[in-house]
């Protein structure tokens, strides 16, 4: 039987995300995170009447994190400075694409607290686009980036190889160094 503990919600947190990255939203239950954790179920009901509750207060934890961590990057400097420093960091979060994923798996018709908080995080992710909209904007002012190329279109592209599997198991500063070089010079020779 679990014995009880008492949790601070970092820990609590760092297991939800352990759990939902190896198991996903479907399989996540609190028996599994309780058991993770080594405490009872109903130490975690006494904060959280169900799962989405749970996530969806994790998901807004993720999110502060990232955000906050992005924006102590130094943003002084030209864009390929700045825009090595992104790629960096988001590598370093690679997993917040996993997790962002989620949110769309909660259930629509939740409680009052869920809806607030995918409302919250609806917000937190528009913010993201911004930030990371701002500096496309710069590559375009500086020329580096060619103006009639949507923004939507080069985010997506930079937040997709975030998801690009790694199966030959490269080393990973090689590995985000020619995702760097495909994103900012092309995969074709240039003559």
């Amino acid at each position: 039987m679990a014995r009880e503990r008492k949790f601070t919600d970092d820990e609590l947190f760092k297991s939800t995300k352990l759990l939902l990255i190896e198991d996903g939203y479907d399989s996540f239950t609190f028996s599994k995170l309780a058991s993770m954790m080594e405490v009872s179920r109903g130490s975690i009901y006494k904060y959280y009447e169900n799962k989405d509750e749970l996530i969806s207060e994790f998901l807004m934890y993720e999110m502060n994190y990232f955000l906050q961590g992005f924006s102590e990057l130094d943003k002084s400097g030209d864009f390929q400075t700045q825009f090595s420093l992104v790629i960096n960091f988001i590598f370093r979060h690679s997993e917040i694409h996993q997790i962002l994923e989620i949110i769309h798996q909660i259930p629509k018709q939740s409680s009052h607290r869920v809806v607030s908080n995918q409302t919250e995080l609806n917000t937190y992710y528009i913010n993201m686009y911004k930030q990371f909209q701002g500096l496309i904007e710069q590559g375009k002012k500086e020329r580096v980036i060619k103006s009639h190329l949507s923004d939507a279109i080069i985010l997506g592209m930079i937040f997709q190889t975030i998801a690009i599997p790694n199966h030959f198991g490269i080393p990973k500063d090689e590995w985000v160094a020619s995702i760097k070089e495909i994103l900012s010079e092309g995969m074709f020779q240039k003559d």
